[in-house]
């Protein structure tokens, strides 16, 4: 038996209809029927939702419909796809910023020793830190290292200062100083702010979406 089948005959079972189920797990109707008709299969969340709301195992459920098993394993391969860009993408859009804010000090930014340090050490950089990370907070696929990037946003906020006007100073004076710790600080409390911002949209958003925590799904 094919999983669209599986599926209706569960939810006739279950003593549901389509609009119930529908309103249950936060998707339309018409899509309740599609996946009953074979016309398209469930992603590997909705399998699982509709698995918890029929009382059956996923392994009943999937059970030697092998091209639905292996629908869930190709979505799960372009879900991991786009959260690895994803991540690159965040990572290289402060690195662009980081860089350009570098190369403005050395175009002419240290004309204006005060305008720059305000602009950048006090807006453009700490403002960047904390749009990424919430971004990376209520992100998938950064459990792993969500925090260690407070290490690379302190590193990185720390070695601004250090590769414009420390590194101006040590050429002028013809001399070696080490990075401020100021600006590590800084960085990680930023990072910090923005990934728990990001976590908590990200609880508040899968806590709505959860049928059992959603009374008008009921």
């Amino acid at each position: 038996m094919n999983i669209g089948q599986k599926l209706k005959n569960t939810r006739l079972t279950a003593g549901l209809t389509q609009e119930s189920v529908a309103g249950k797990i936060g998707v339309s109707r018409q899509t309740i029927s599609n996946w009953e008709n074979d016309k398209s299969y469930p992603d590997i969340v909705n399998v699982i939702a509709l698995s918890n709301l029929y009382s059956i195992s996923l392994d009943e459920l999937l059970k030697e419909d092998l091209k639905m098993v292996e629908y869930l394993q190709q979505s799960t391969d372009v879900v991991k796809s786009r959260q690895k860009l994803s991540k690159l993408i965040l990572v290289i859009t402060y690195l662009v910023i980081w860089v350009l804010s570098i190369v403005v000090f050395w175009l002419g930014g240290n004309q204006d020793a005060m305008g720059y340090s305000l602009v950048v050490f006090y807006f453009v950089l700490p403002i960047s830190i904390l749009i990424i990370s919430v971004f990376i907070g209520k992100g998938d696929g950064w459990t792993n290292v969500k925090w260690l990037m407070l290490l690379f946003f302190g590193i990185m906020n720390m070695l601004a200062p250090y590769f414009t006007f420390s590194l101006s100073n040590m050429i002028a004076f013809d001399k070696f100083n080490m990075p401020d710790t100021t600006g590590f600080l800084s960085g990680i409390i930023c990072a910090a702010i923005g990934i728990a911002v990001g976590s908590i949209v990200k609880a508040v958003a899968e806590r709505k979406s959860d049928p059992s925590h959603n009374p008008t799904s009921k």
